[in-house]
């Protein structure tokens, strides 16, 4: 067996905008999900197209699995490139499945685990881990992953890289335009049918997470195998503003076509945006650190969010009170993010590296 060369599983270099547009992202994720708790009716709440965030990962995922991996796949081989995502993506699936499991079992707002046996409990446990949809919760209105409700895109980004692992890479950019044309269709459907692009993340929307992430990922392919990368002065700042407007636009009578035409043209055309601009070293590092925190932000962050909601209904709270929660719960869980890439995500992933180099 021929031994593979190490050099080929390094990664390569980052574009730095565009880690600091997915923290922005992730934030913006945080946000909605305390706002989402106390605006019900998504069209009074001033982030109510955060869920949006979601599509643009997806976009952005295409994109940088394009870059780091068109190249080089067939050289690694598939199993390589398994392993590859497996220690980028899982460590942070099994500490988030963690936290929601001790966040629904000593929740002190009032917890519902008395409605679950201990050998449910533990199912629930393993099919989080193992990212096996079960979406039996009625109290968490049947999110796909009860105990940590973000995993339920993590499930389609692994079903993404099998499918490019298999086929996407080696299709040619006709029919990786093709297909992505096609993929609009069932996205445009649902979002017509519902009124919106939130579902996929419970059990009577399963498929809509389908449709998100097959149109967003083989868009953020089609991008970098067009070479779609527009050179521009807009900076960090300019671009976090223009992604923001996607996230606190407003509720219009066509809502689910503005949505739509945020994901099918806006989204891709702020990754070719993101690819192409330039950024001073001191917003490079600050770019950087936005891409390191935004996935264990993202992973980490839903138990606390129950807790909240559970706090929320128990206490109703007023208006001031309210917003120094939310303030303040948001950077407590920046830090706690902070506190999990430091001393485990990066070790973790960096003791898995080694050894299957020394392996």
């Amino acid at each position: 067996m021929e031994k593979l060369n190490p050099n080929l599983l390094k990664t390569k270099q980052h574009f730095d905008m565009l880690d600091g547009l997915r923290g922005v992202a992730a934030l913006a994720i945080v946000i909605f999900h305390f706002m989402e708790w106390i605006y019900a009716d998504s069209s009074k709440n001033f982030i109510g197209h955060g869920f949006l965030a979601v599509d643009f990962f997806f976009c952005l995922s295409g994109f940088v699995i394009a870059y780091a991996y068109d190249h080089r796949i067939e050289k690694i081989g598939v199993v390589e490139f398994f392993k590859s995502r497996l220690i980028r993506l899982q460590p942070l699936v099994i500490l988030g499945s963690i936290l929601g499991l001790l966040g629904f079992l000593f929740n002190p707002f009032g917890t519902h685990s008395e409605l679950y046996s201990v050998g449910k409990i533990a199912l629930l446990f393993i099919c989080s881990i193992f990212l096996v949809p079960l979406p039996i919760m009625e109290d968490r209105v049947y999110n796909l992953f009860g105990l940590n409700a973000p995993s339920w895109s993590l499930f389609w980004e692994y079903v993404a890289n099998v499918v490019y692992a298999l086929v996407l890479y080696k299709i040619s950019r006709r029919y990786l335009l093709l297909l992505t044309m096609l993929a609009a269709v069932p996205l445009c459907l649902i979002s017509y049918h519902a009124g919106n692009l939130l579902g996929g993340w419970g059990g009577d929307t399963f498929w809509h997470g389908f449709a998100r992430i097959t149109y967003s990922f083989s868009a953020g392919l089609l991008v970098y195998r067009s070479n779609w990368i527009i050179k521009n002065r807009l900076g960090f700042i300019g671009l976090t503003v223009l992604l923001l407007l996607a996230f606190l636009m407003p509720h219009f009578e066509w809502n689910w076509l503005a949505e739509s035409m945020v994901v099918l043209f806006y989204f891709p055309l702020l990754v070719s945006l993101g690819a192409g601009a330039t950024l001073s070293n001191r917003l490079k590092k600050i770019c950087a650190f936005s891409g390191k925190i935004s996935y264990p932000l993202y992973m980490t962050h839903y138990a606390f969010i129950w807790i909240f909601g559970d706090y929320y209904m128990a206490k109703k709270p007023e208006t001031m009170g309210l917003s120094l929660v939310v303030i303040i719960g948001t950077l407590l869980l920046v830090f706690i993010a902070y506190l999990t890439m430091i001393f485990y995500d990066s070790p973790i992933r960096k003791f898995l590296r080694n050894k299957r180099q020394k392996a």
